[in-house]
């Protein structure tokens, strides 16, 4: 018995130990953790990482002090000579990285080593590994195709009028009728008016009423903004920096959470980054160069004072209208998607995104009226709930107290808010004009 129980017990561990582990993520771990930094052929802020393993090897460090180097190199450099002595290399002082593993650790290094020299193709073509990496795209238009068929069809017109008179003439001249040789196409045009007078007054009509409708709703569509996208001093992917490198909205618009406005990063929180990545080779090179030049950056120091970057405000809501990013994104929980849609697909500078377009993001609430717009603020305020359930349910201070003043003295209402399982804003006062406008 016993000896069948140990049997089970071998078996048991032996399929453990072969058991395949879970992958580690090198690429997310080093774009998380280490590339505002380090590079992987490139001294910046910190060394350069490929083949450091090799280094620390060669150099004499003891087995594993790499790895306790990343966790707290203060304990590292304290407990191996050859870390003290790295320690001392850079005036900067390294952060620390207690929650990653040893097989977090090797992750992110043989990503690292995996890298290609700068200026190496990768097999295929571009380095799929280079979040920089972008496909040029050809831009064209049709608008000469446009030209060109407009003044075949206007001549045809005028051929086919000429001929149409001389088959009159000729039918004229057969008939023993006087020959009109210098009618102009306007005097022919008013004789056909008359003959055809009712046609044409009722087709008059519908024009002048036409054109009524379409001053009317062009007067509509005075201060709606959609798609409306202002040039910018420096070309900014969101795609690259949201997207491919996966940098939170929040590092950069620090205080959405906090404040009215969602902030514009100053040019030191580009630094952090860009101190590393200056684009050499690359076609963005230039625009990095503007932000070195904003910096006072120059060939791997500060030399000159720094300048704001101007950038031109995208949003703008008018004067009379208050809004509030940290109480819709903190209290509301809207994600950012919903008004500025998904920008981690944003290759150009930011714009308003048309209504139509934030309605095929996954999760976004569908609405109809433009962005921007009084009747977009206002259908949202409709659609979108507080709380999904009773107010208690947001276990929150201000919310129980509106619970406790609704169950109180109208229970009634509180229930009827609840039909549909949820609180939505305008039932607690979103449609009031003094939310928005004071």
């Amino acid at each position: 018995m016993a000896i069948a129980f140990l049997t089970v017990i071998s078996f048991t561990n032996a399929q453990d130990a072969n058991s395949p582990k879970p992958k580690v993520d090198g690429a997310g771990l080093f774009k998380a953790k280490c590339a505002s930094c380090h590079q992987p052929h490139k001294d910046g802020t910190g060394p350069k990482l490929f083949k450091v393993r090799d280094k620390w090897a060669a150099g004499g460090a003891k087995e594993g002090s790499i790895y306790t180097w990343v966790n707290n190199w203060q304990n590292a450099a304290a407990a191996d000579p050859y870390a003290a002595q790295v320690s001392a290399s850079k005036p900067t002082a390294m952060s620390v990285f207690p929650e990653l593993k040893k097989e977090d650790i090797d992750g992110i290094l043989d990503y690292v080593d995996a890298q290609p020299e700068p200026g190496a193709a990768a097999p295929g073509g571009a380095n799929p590994n280079d979040p920089r990496e972008e496909v040029p795209t050809e831009e064209g238009g049709n608008s000469w195709t446009w030209i060109i068929l407009g003044i075949i069809f206007i001549t045809v017109i005028l051929a086919v009028g000429g001929v149409r008179r001389q088959l009159n003439n000729a039918v004229r001249e057969s008939e023993g009728l006087e020959v009109k040789d210098h009618e102009t196409y306007l005097s022919e045009l008013k004789t056909i008016a008359w003959k055809y007078r009712l046609q044409v007054g009722l087709a008059t009509l519908v024009v002048v009423i036409s054109m009524i409708v379409m001053v009317f709703q062009s007067l509509f569509s005075i201060g709606v903004t959609e798609a409306y996208q202002p040039s910018q001093p420096i070309k900014f992917p969101h795609s690259v920096h949201a997207g491919v490198n996966g940098i939170d909205c929040k590092y950069c618009h620090s205080s959405v959470t906090k404040s009215k406005s969602a902030g514009i990063p100053s040019v030191n929180v580009c630094m952090n980054c860009h101190k590393q990545i200056n684009g050499e080779g690359k076609p963005f090179a230039a625009e990095i160069q503007k932000i070195y030049e904003a910096a006072g950056y120059e060939n791997g120091e500060y030399k000159k004072a720094s300048k704001p970057i101007v950038w031109n405000k995208v949003h703008v809501l008018p004067d009379h209208v208050y809004f509030n990013h940290s109480q819709h994104v903190v209290v509301g929980g809207i994600d950012c998607k919903q008004c500025h849609g998904d920008m981690t697909k944003m290759k150009e500078n930011a714009k308003v995104q048309p209504v139509s377009e934030l309605n095929k993001i996954e999760g976004n609430i569908k609405l109809s009226k433009a962005t921007l717009t009084m009747g977009w603020c206002i259908e949202c305020h409709d659609k979108k709930e507080i709380s999904k359930g009773p107010l208690s349910d947001k276990k929150d201070g201000y919310y129980n107290e509106i619970h406790k003043r609704l169950l109180n003295n109208d229970k009634s209402l509180y229930k009827k808010y609840l039909k549909d399982n949820k609180v939505t804003v305008s039932e607690l006062g979103g449609w009031e004009c003094a939310k928005c406008h004071y």
